[in-house]
């Protein structure tokens, strides 16, 4: 049995505009036994974190940890042991950054997750759905306008994003293989998309009746569906179809938002990587035609989060980088911090995320009966949010399940 006592933790969860008081954390074989401003708990080890700010892990709800390049075609072909090789990587520096549990929203199957579970692999808690779900021609379909040659491969090559399925059996079948391999939840491409060449931004991809099934047999498996989104129609259409997690929702209108609030489902805004692709996206191999899309999506996503936030709809953090862009995956912290109060973006990372994966009380909180995936950052995020980027130059500490995934030598 591992114990450990933390003391002079000043918390921030994004719950407050200003950190808590100094208190004591316990934590007992990796979860939080109790917190409080003095605990009685004797533990094998103490840890004092006096002058810095402790924070739950950081969660990033929308990354693809197979997507070693942004040409997400190229990426399909590459063999499933490099791809692997490469995922290892890029999920070391994402826990690195402070992001102890991340969401996969296509691609990581139950294979890499368990190579995380098992240890193999230093990386964040994996919360996965198999492959994301598309029709012909939609998001996910990499093969152009002139290209028909079979793609029932993608189903089995790990660095796919999705799988095609065309009608209501096809796509039934697809979903409830996916949730026998180990999906936790389900995602459909309900829209076009910016990194695939025949799906224009508000396609309505599938048919109510497809999606509307689909919601059926996520609902009787106990989860949800997540829908890749843009176009204000589409998003009406998947709500109306039982869809609760709508990804990016750039074009959301006004009185869908009231709806979205009030049904209570969620939004993960990704506009970080619409800035980045915007820039760069070229240079990391993102073919042209997918470059001219961005434009669509980019600064109207960045001022519906300020009415989603008015609106109070609960928004999950989301990076959803490609390849060499994932460097940048914390910068969605300082961009959206320019339209938002910095304590709903830090929640967005933390609580509020913890909402989007149905894991409250379990990550995105320091709490009795939670894991212990604990950071301390050098400084107050809430008055600065650069400190949450520089690849985790301002954690000291970086704690996974009570176990020290980085620890400077000052402590």
């Amino acid at each position: 049995m591992t114990s450990l006592l933390i003391k002079n933790a000043r918390i921030v969860d994004g719950t407050a505009l200003e950190p808590t008081d100094p208190m004591q954390i316990a934590i007992e074989d990796g979860r939080i036994r109790e917190v409080g401003a003095c605990v009685g708990f004797t533990a094998g080890e103490e840890l004092d974190l006096d002058g810095l700010t402790v924070m739950p892990g950081l969660i990033d709800c929308h990354v693809h940890t197979i997507a070693s390049t942004a040409n997400l075609g190229l990426n399909a072909s590459l063999p499933s042991s490099l791809v692997a090789a490469r995922a290892s990587t890029l999920m070391k520096n994402m826990i690195l950054r402070g992001f102890t549990t991340v969401r996969d929203l296509g691609g990581a199957d139950r294979g890499l997750q368990q190579a995380v579970e098992e240890g193999h692999f230093t990386a964040p808690r994996l919360v996965i759905c198999g492959k994301a779900l598309s029709q012909t021609g939609g998001h996910t379909d990499y093969r152009g306008p002139y290209d028909n040659r079979d793609v029932s491969w993608y189903a089995q090559a790990l660095g796919t994003l999705g799988r095609i399925c065309d009608g209501k059996p096809e796509l039934l079948r697809a979903a409830r293989e996916e949730l026998k391999g180990g999906a936790q939840f389900l995602k459909v491409m309900a829209d076009g998309g910016v990194s695939s060449p025949s799906d224009p931004i508000g396609y309505l991809v599938y048919s109510v009746d497809e999606l509307t099934a689909l919601v059926e047999v996520a609902n009787g498996f106990g989860t949800y569906v997540a829908a890749h989104l843009y176009a204000d129609e589409a998003i009406v259409r998947a709500l109306d179809c039982g869809i609760t997690c709508i990804e990016h929702g750039n074009l959301i209108g006004d009185e869908t938002i009231k709806r979205v609030a009030r049904e209570g489902a969620f939004v993960v805004p990704t506009n970080i990587t619409y800035d980045l692709l915007a820039r760069k996206g070229a240079e990391f191999g993102l073919p042209p035609e997918s470059v001219a899309k961005v434009a669509d999506v980019r600064e109207a996503g960045l001022e519906r989060v300020v009415k989603l936030h008015e609106a109070g709809v609960t928004m999950g953090y989301g990076s959803d980088l490609l390849g060499g862009m994932q460097t940048e995956q914390s910068g969605e912290f300082p961009l959206r911090g320019r339209y938002i109060p910095a304590d709903a973006v830090i929640r967005s990372a933390t609580v509020d995320a913890a909402k989007v994966l149905r894991m409250e009380g379990e990550v995105g909180v320091i709490a009795p009966g939670a894991h212990a995936d604990i950071i301390a950052v050098e400084g107050n995020p809430l008055q600065n949010l650069d400190l949450l980027t520089g690849q985790g130059a301002h954690m000291p500490l970086i704690m996974q399940g009570g176990r020290a995934i980085k620890k400077a030598a000052s402590l």
